[in-house]
């Protein structure tokens, strides 16, 4: 589970704007969907990254991290745990994204030591629908 406190998660959830939703694709059965719609919700742009690049909610998709051309502030992450150390470094090679975030069930401590030796923020084992509602009622 993620170390992080309430107080910089909240930060994180107040001040970020752009998340870039790595592995949303155009299946609403998918949590990713939902999540990412919720993300909108609550006045996020959401980013959609997924080998498809579909465009997902209104907003067009991109193959990579590497290809969004624009800043992102939050890599936030829905693959599987083994797949995930490597989204991460990836992330890390943008210098704009402060912020990985792993979804629930998502865990790899090795990633997240990369992350926060790196100087970014690393969440992890979270989910920011359930986050949102729990820190800002």
């Amino acid at each position: 589970m993620s170390d992080i406190s309430d107080g910089e998660l909240g930060r994180i959830l107040r001040e970020s704007r752009v998340w870039a939703v790595v592995g949303l694709g155009d299946n609403p059965e998918r949590p990713a969907y939902a999540v990412a719609r919720f993300l909108q919700s609550v006045g996020k742009r959401i980013v959609p990254v997924h080998p498809s690049a579909a465009t997902v909610h209104g907003e067009r998709g991109y193959a990579s991290l590497a290809d969004i051309p624009f800043k992102v502030d939050v890599a936030d992450v829905f693959r599987r745990s083994s797949e995930a150390g490597a989204v991460a470094d990836e992330a890390l090679v943008r210098e704009d994204v402060g912020t990985v975030w792993f979804q629930l069930g998502v865990v790899d401590e090795e990633a997240a030591r990369r992350v926060r030796a790196a100087g970014r923020t690393m969440v992890m084992d979270r989910c920011p629908a359930i986050e949102w509602p729990r820190l800002h009622g």
